[in-house]
């Protein structure tokens, strides 16, 4: 096992995310600019990890982030309680009356049906936590005094403004300085770097963070946008993924961030909206591990898919310490959230373990 966790006994937390979470608008069946009424659901891709580990696998867990101190910014942290995620390190800001100042994020996403694809359109700009700052947590009393074993974060919080970077790697060196494990998903998202340099600074601050990182996780883009890695042999849609092609690169990944203990990649090929391939494998110690692959799963909302892989997959990690169950769990636990609306995981631990142990899905009675 690759990783030198602290005992549980030393930390109040199993797991604590940094990142914006957003109000979810989610149109159901119809579409965003045609709808006439929106179901409301948190999300943000750093949080639906510390959720998923909490309501799915019994961790304990708490968020770092800001809201505006308004009713909206109090919805969402009722939905962060419905969650059970801890929220003694939410900041919040005061309301300037309108959102002249700071504000809250919206997230209208549609879910894309058949030849269709997934939909979102962000309204995020000058939220309150895109304006945090080094220096405004603080990261020693995280850390030091009150404890977690795992700290997860990633690269949309990166890419909410010039000053995000500078509070991700603070808490990074604070993480280090206290012995926590440091968890990082590149999750590139072209339009929130286009107005901070596009591709080439997201590139350039996701280059520093790596070097702090302990597991890196990202998809079957994200290791290219991010840190300029080219997987060779693959269509420019996607449509087809070959396991070797990402171990290759993987391998070169590695070579060049000795201080990566273990990565994860999911692997999704996109038939329609409704129904992908998918899959996954990391790599740990050495050696590859690869998921069962799921040819032809049906899709009823895909966001949130890979956040809730990377959950499965640091449960994996943390308390089965195997790195084939983790990458297991996390293909698992991303594809049973994938078959419910909304960011945030729906399954429980028995439905994880029951797919990962081969089970189908004849009805439970």
């Amino acid at each position: 096992m690759p990783l030198n966790l602290k005992p549980k006994k030393e930390c109040e937390f199993d797991e604590i995310s940094l990142g914006e979470i957003m109000l979810r608008l989610d149109p159901g069946e119809d579409r965003i600019h045609t709808t006439r009424q929106f179901r409301v659901w948190e999300g943000g891709g750093e949080y639906n990890v510390a959720r998923g580990l909490r309501r799915c696998f019994g961790m304990k867990t708490a968020v770092v982030t800001a809201f505006a101190d308004n009713p909206v910014g109090r919805l969402v942290e009722d939905f962060i309680l419905q969650g059970g995620v801890d929220t003694s390190f939410i900041k919040w800001v005061p309301y300037d009356g309108i959102g002249r100042n700071v504000r809250n994020g919206l997230n209208f996403t549609e879910r894309g049906f058949g030849i269709r694809g997934a939909l979102g359109c962000s309204d995020r700009g000058n939220t309150a936590v895109s304006q945090l700052k080094k220096g405004d947590i603080n990261w020693d009393e995280i850390f030091g005094k009150r404890g977690a074993r795992w700290f997860h974060t990633g690269g949309i919080f990166a890419a909410l403004s010039e000053t995000t970077p500078d509070v991700l790697l603070e808490a990074m060196e604070a993480a280090k300085k206290y012995g926590t494990i440091i968890s990082y998903d590149l999750n590139y998202r072209p339009s929130l770097w286009k107005a901070f340099g596009g591709l080439e600074k997201a590139q350039e601050v996701n280059k520093e963070i790596a070097k702090y990182v302990d597991v890196m996780i990202g998809n079957e883009e994200d290791f290219t946008a991010c840190l300029k890695f080219e997987v060779e042999g693959v269509d420019e849609n996607l449509n087809e993924l070959d396991v070797s092609s990402f171990k290759n690169m993987i391998e070169k990944v590695v070579k060049e961030y000795p201080n990566f203990k273990a990565t994860a990649t999911t692997l999704r090929g996109v038939k329609t909206a409704t129904v992908n391939d998918w899959g996954a494998i990391c790599w740990a110690d050495g050696n590859f591990y690869e998921a069962t692959h799921r040819s032809g799963l049906e899709i009823l909302d895909r966001v949130g898919g890979g956040d809730s892989f990377a959950s499965g997959f640091i449960y994996g990690m943390m308390a089965l310490q195997d790195p084939q169950q983790a990458v297991e769990y996390g293909a698992a636990h991303g594809a049973l959230a994938m078959t419910t609306a909304g960011d945030t995981t729906m399954a429980t631990l028995q439905e994880v373990k029951k797919l990962v142990g081969g089970g189908g899905a004849r009805v439970v009675r």
